[in-house]
Protein backbone atom coordinates (compact mmCIF):
# COMPACT_ATOMS: atom_id res chain seq x y z
CA UNK A 1 0.00 0.00 0.00
CA UNK A 2 1.72 3.38 -1.11
CA UNK A 3 2.20 6.63 1.23
CA UNK A 4 -1.39 7.85 -0.52
CA UNK A 5 -3.53 5.25 -0.07
CA UNK A 6 -2.97 4.26 3.27
CA UNK A 7 -6.16 4.21 5.13
CA UNK A 8 -7.58 6.80 7.82
CA UNK A 9 -7.58 5.16 11.74
CA UNK A 10 -10.78 3.89 11.77
CA UNK A 11 -12.36 6.12 14.65
CA UNK A 12 -13.37 5.13 17.89
CA UNK A 13 -15.91 2.91 18.68
CA UNK A 14 -19.70 4.80 20.12
CA UNK A 15 -21.11 3.28 23.38
CA UNK A 16 -24.16 1.71 22.72
CA UNK A 17 -27.32 2.82 23.61
CA UNK A 18 -27.42 0.19 26.19
CA UNK A 19 -24.30 1.56 27.62
CA UNK A 20 -25.48 4.92 27.91
CA UNK A 21 -28.33 3.94 29.81
CA UNK A 22 -26.55 2.37 32.03
CA UNK A 23 -24.40 5.31 32.82
CA UNK A 24 -27.05 7.68 33.24
CA UNK A 25 -28.62 5.61 35.82
CA UNK A 26 -25.47 4.89 37.75
CA UNK A 27 -24.87 9.03 37.23
CA UNK A 28 -28.74 9.39 38.47
CA UNK A 29 -28.43 7.31 41.41
CA UNK A 30 -24.47 8.95 42.51
CA UNK A 31 -26.61 12.54 42.05
CA UNK A 32 -29.46 11.31 44.27
CA UNK A 33 -27.18 9.68 46.68
CA UNK A 34 -25.31 12.79 47.39
CA UNK A 35 -28.10 15.17 47.70
CA UNK A 36 -30.09 12.46 50.60
CA UNK A 37 -27.10 11.77 51.90
CA UNK A 38 -25.62 15.56 52.30
CA UNK A 39 -28.82 17.19 53.63
CA UNK A 40 -30.34 13.52 55.60
CA UNK A 41 -26.75 11.99 56.60
CA UNK A 42 -26.20 8.46 55.93
CA UNK A 43 -28.26 6.65 58.44
CA UNK A 44 -31.07 8.41 57.88
CA UNK A 45 -31.39 7.82 54.24
CA UNK A 46 -32.53 4.16 53.01
CA UNK A 47 -31.76 2.62 50.08
CA UNK A 48 -35.57 3.37 49.06
CA UNK A 49 -35.17 6.98 49.62
CA UNK A 50 -32.17 7.03 47.17
CA UNK A 51 -33.92 4.77 44.36
CA UNK A 52 -37.14 7.18 44.46
CA UNK A 53 -34.70 10.05 44.16
CA UNK A 54 -33.29 8.82 41.25
CA UNK A 55 -36.43 7.88 39.87
CA UNK A 56 -35.63 4.00 39.59
CA UNK A 57 -36.51 0.83 41.26
CA UNK A 58 -34.76 -0.56 43.86
CA UNK A 59 -33.84 -3.25 41.68
CA UNK A 60 -32.18 -0.73 39.64
CA UNK A 61 -29.98 0.63 42.20
CA UNK A 62 -28.69 -3.04 43.14
CA UNK A 63 -27.94 -3.35 39.64
CA UNK A 64 -25.37 -0.88 40.36
CA UNK A 65 -24.63 -0.98 43.79
CA UNK A 66 -24.59 -3.90 46.07
CA UNK A 67 -25.17 -1.58 49.47
CA UNK A 68 -26.33 1.46 50.64
CA UNK A 69 -22.56 1.97 51.95
CA UNK A 70 -21.23 1.09 48.33
CA UNK A 71 -23.66 4.40 46.92
CA UNK A 72 -22.11 6.35 49.48
CA UNK A 73 -18.23 5.39 48.41
CA UNK A 74 -19.02 6.42 44.67
CA UNK A 75 -20.97 9.79 46.06
CA UNK A 76 -17.46 10.37 47.93
CA UNK A 77 -15.24 9.67 45.45
CA UNK A 78 -16.98 12.34 43.36
CA UNK A 79 -17.32 15.13 46.22
CA UNK A 80 -13.78 14.50 47.00
CA UNK A 81 -12.82 15.13 43.25
CA UNK A 82 -14.64 18.03 43.24
CA UNK A 83 -12.61 19.11 46.46
CA UNK A 84 -9.37 18.16 44.59
CA UNK A 85 -10.08 20.60 41.77
CA UNK A 86 -10.98 23.48 43.62
CA UNK A 87 -7.71 23.08 45.63
CA UNK A 88 -5.93 22.55 42.23
CA UNK A 89 -7.08 26.16 41.05
CA UNK A 90 -6.98 27.74 44.12
CA UNK A 91 -2.85 26.49 44.30
CA UNK A 92 -2.58 28.06 40.78
CA UNK A 93 -3.22 31.48 41.97
CA UNK A 94 -0.36 31.35 44.70
CA UNK A 95 2.56 33.11 44.22
CA UNK A 96 5.13 31.07 45.56
CA UNK A 97 5.26 27.24 46.44
CA UNK A 98 4.40 27.35 50.40
CA UNK A 99 1.43 30.11 49.29
CA UNK A 100 0.20 26.86 47.03
CA UNK A 101 -0.16 23.98 49.63
CA UNK A 102 -1.91 26.36 51.54
CA UNK A 103 -3.86 27.80 48.94
CA UNK A 104 -4.86 24.03 48.50
CA UNK A 105 -5.70 23.29 52.13
CA UNK A 106 -7.57 26.44 52.66
CA UNK A 107 -9.50 25.85 49.49
CA UNK A 108 -10.65 22.60 51.66
CA UNK A 109 -11.77 24.36 54.77
CA UNK A 110 -13.73 26.41 52.96
CA UNK A 111 -15.49 23.70 51.51
CA UNK A 112 -15.83 21.91 55.38
CA UNK A 113 -18.20 25.13 55.85
CA UNK A 114 -20.66 23.74 53.22
CA UNK A 115 -23.05 21.60 54.99
CA UNK A 116 -23.06 18.61 52.14
CA UNK A 117 -19.45 18.49 52.35
CA UNK A 118 -18.99 18.87 55.75
CA UNK A 119 -21.93 16.05 56.63
CA UNK A 120 -20.52 12.99 53.23
CA UNK A 121 -16.88 13.95 53.91
CA UNK A 122 -16.39 14.58 57.40
CA UNK A 123 -19.02 13.60 59.95
CA UNK A 124 -20.06 10.06 58.00
CA UNK A 125 -17.25 9.06 55.12
CA UNK A 126 -14.62 8.10 58.36
CA UNK A 127 -17.63 5.82 60.21
CA UNK A 128 -19.12 4.01 56.81
CA UNK A 129 -16.15 3.42 54.90
CA UNK A 130 -14.05 2.63 57.80
CA UNK A 131 -10.68 4.38 58.87
CA UNK A 132 -8.66 2.03 56.37
CA UNK A 133 -10.54 2.66 53.32
CA UNK A 134 -11.15 5.96 54.69
CA UNK A 135 -7.27 6.94 53.98
CA UNK A 136 -7.08 5.05 50.88
CA UNK A 137 -9.61 6.74 49.08
CA UNK A 138 -8.39 10.25 50.99
CA UNK A 139 -5.22 9.81 49.36
CA UNK A 140 -5.62 8.41 46.06
CA UNK A 141 -5.98 11.67 44.47
CA UNK A 142 -4.26 13.83 46.48
CA UNK A 143 -1.54 12.15 47.61
CA UNK A 144 0.93 12.18 44.86
CA UNK A 145 0.20 15.60 44.08
CA UNK A 146 0.90 17.03 47.49
CA UNK A 147 4.24 15.13 48.13
CA UNK A 148 5.19 16.47 44.78
CA UNK A 149 4.47 19.99 45.86
CA UNK A 150 6.59 19.14 48.62
CA UNK A 151 9.32 18.06 46.72
CA UNK A 152 9.31 21.08 44.36
CA UNK A 153 9.46 23.41 47.42
CA UNK A 154 12.88 21.23 48.68
CA UNK A 155 14.14 21.51 45.25
CA UNK A 156 13.44 25.51 45.57
CA UNK A 157 14.78 25.76 48.98
CA UNK A 158 11.10 27.33 50.33
CA UNK A 159 11.44 24.11 52.65
CA UNK A 160 13.73 21.85 54.03
CA UNK A 161 11.13 18.48 54.23
CA UNK A 162 13.56 15.36 54.90
CA UNK A 163 10.55 12.82 54.08
CA UNK A 164 7.59 14.50 52.21
CA UNK A 165 5.37 11.54 51.82
CA UNK A 166 5.70 11.42 55.56
CA UNK A 167 4.50 14.86 56.13
CA UNK A 168 2.05 14.74 53.58
CA UNK A 169 0.48 11.90 55.57
CA UNK A 170 0.53 13.51 58.81
CA UNK A 171 -1.09 16.74 56.74
CA UNK A 172 -4.02 14.84 55.53
CA UNK A 173 -4.57 13.84 59.39
CA UNK A 174 -4.30 17.36 60.37
CA UNK A 175 -6.81 18.62 57.83
CA UNK A 176 -8.89 15.55 58.69
CA UNK A 177 -8.69 16.83 62.54
CA UNK A 178 -9.31 20.22 61.07
CA UNK A 179 -12.64 19.89 59.45
CA UNK A 180 -13.98 17.83 62.65
CA UNK A 181 -13.27 21.49 64.71
CA UNK A 182 -14.80 23.20 62.04
CA UNK A 183 -17.83 21.10 61.95
CA UNK A 184 -18.09 21.06 65.81
CA UNK A 185 -17.49 24.60 65.88
CA UNK A 186 -20.26 27.32 67.45
CA UNK A 187 -18.25 29.98 64.89
CA UNK A 188 -17.10 27.73 61.83
CA UNK A 189 -15.67 30.71 59.69
CA UNK A 190 -13.60 32.08 62.78
CA UNK A 191 -12.60 27.92 62.89
CA UNK A 192 -11.95 27.59 59.67
CA UNK A 193 -9.50 30.76 59.82
CA UNK A 194 -7.72 29.97 62.65
CA UNK A 195 -7.12 26.25 61.43
CA UNK A 196 -5.38 27.72 58.23
CA UNK A 197 -3.27 30.13 60.17
CA UNK A 198 -1.70 27.34 62.07
CA UNK A 199 -1.66 24.75 59.21
CA UNK A 200 0.45 27.54 57.56
CA UNK A 201 2.82 27.97 60.54
CA UNK A 202 3.29 24.31 60.98
CA UNK A 203 4.12 24.10 57.08
CA UNK A 204 6.20 27.67 57.72
CA UNK A 205 8.54 25.86 60.01
CA UNK A 206 9.80 23.95 57.66
CA UNK A 207 11.48 26.78 55.68
CA UNK A 208 13.65 27.29 59.25
CA UNK A 209 15.47 24.35 58.94
CA UNK A 210 17.66 22.23 57.12
CA UNK A 211 15.88 18.50 56.57
CA UNK A 212 17.39 16.17 58.52
CA UNK A 213 16.86 12.25 58.53
CA UNK A 214 15.10 10.15 60.67
CA UNK A 215 17.22 10.15 63.96
CA UNK A 216 19.18 7.05 64.79
CA UNK A 217 18.86 4.36 67.92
Amino acid sequence: MTEGSRRPPAAAPQPSLRAEQVAQTRAALVTAGRRLFGTRGFAATSVEDIAREARVTTGALYHHFPTKAAVFESVFEQVHLDLMEASRQAAGQAADTIGLLTAGFGAFLDAVLEPEVQRIVITDAPAVLGLARFVELDERNAFAATVAALEAANESGALHVADPPTLARLLFGALTRAGLLIASSAEPEATRDAVAATLRAMISGFADQPASGPRGD
